[in-house]
């Protein structure tokens, strides 16, 4: 009797405050539920609603990656221009349109990490209708990031091929400046209370370089700070054009400064004093130096072009 007894008090009952009798009744109102909504075709509906709903959220994903590499043309980021070239027969004898150009190609040049690390190569330029154009274009930087380390722009002037200057302007870098450089740069903090906003100052330069041969000395790096990669064979960088070294009496193979050059070559003086760089006279300097060796070095670069068809099938390739 006291056993039956001892039983009936220790044993919870099943309604009771037990954990694990609680636990099954949860259980089974969960699949109550589950089997109600299964009945009604409600689970499916819930589930495909789930899967859209993920589905949704990979696409804006893909396409905020998308907008990070190059997309989102809001913000200032790298440009790749576009250019079509005029392929002309092997002949220059004059016929009709239709057989005059063999194809017109455009294309444009795709974004790889190391571009901006890459010196441009020496390239005939693609022919066209008129003469080509040429322009000369420098620099100035000043540092930004830690320590000044980062290099931004901060003036940009180009001549024409006879040396007038048609675009000079102060240009505001988009970080904090941290180092003026004023000692190589020129730019003092005065010169960038009015400056441009650098993506305004970048669409104008582009405008005005595009479709033309652009002069410059180490002008890759002209390039990264513009954050523009113009077409290899629509540059030439008098830091690596031989002939002028040869013409200097230096070695072939070494980069000589701007400065160096047009005292060897051009018996004139730039860069001198404390006051800093000025961009409109390295682009000046840096046209009269390739004005020099012109002839001799686009002959010599015609001259390592491919034939017609080849370069056309190359353009076709790279499409």
């Amino acid at each position: 009797m006291s056993g039956l007894m001892l039983n009936l008090v220790c044993e919870p009952s099943r309604g009771g405050k037990s954990g694990k009798y609680r636990g099954n009744a949860k259980h089974e109102r969960f699949l109550g539920r589950r089997h109600y909504l299964e009945h009604k075709g409600l689970l499916k509906e819930k589930q495909n609603k789930k899967r859209n709903k993920k589905n949704k959220m990979k696409n804006k994903n893909k396409s905020r990656n998308t907008q990070h590499n190059g997309g989102d043309q809001s913000k200032p980021g790298a440009i790749f221009p576009k250019f079509t070239s005029y392929l002309p027969n092997k002949t220059n004898e004059p016929s009709s349109s239709a057989q005059t150009f063999s194809r017109k190609s455009t294309f444009s040049f795709p974004s790889t990490a190391s571009t901006s690390r890459r010196h441009p190569t020496h390239q005939a330029a693609p022919r066209t209708l008129g003469p080509l154009k040429y322009v000369a274009l420098d620099c100035e930087m000043v540092g930004t990031g830690p320590k000044g380390c980062r290099n931004e722009l901060a003036r940009c002037s180009i001549v024409t091929y006879e040396g007038d200057v048609i675009y000079d302007k102060y240009i505001k870098p988009i970080n904090p400046v941290m180092d003026f450089r004023t000692r190589w740069s020129g730019i003092r903090r005065q010169d960038l209370l009015h400056a441009i906003p650098f993506d305004q100052a970048q669409k104008e330069i582009v405008k005005i370089i595009t479709g033309k041969v652009v002069v410059g000395h180490a002008i890759h790096n002209d390039f990264k700070v513009l954050k523009y990669f113009h077409p290899a064979c629509q540059t030439r960088d008098t830091a690596r054009i031989p002939l002028l070294n040869q013409k200097a009496g230096l070695p072939v193979n070494e980069m000589v400064s701007l400065k160096r050059l047009t005292k060897a070559i051009l018996k004139k003086d730039i860069q001198t004093g404390k006051g800093g760089h000025s961009s409109v006279d390295d682009a000046k300097a840096t046209m009269e130096l390739f004005k020099v060796v012109e002839s001799m070095w686009e002959e010599k670069l015609s001259a390592l072009s491919l034939p017609a068809k080849a370069m056309d099938l190359a353009l076709n390739q790279k499409t």
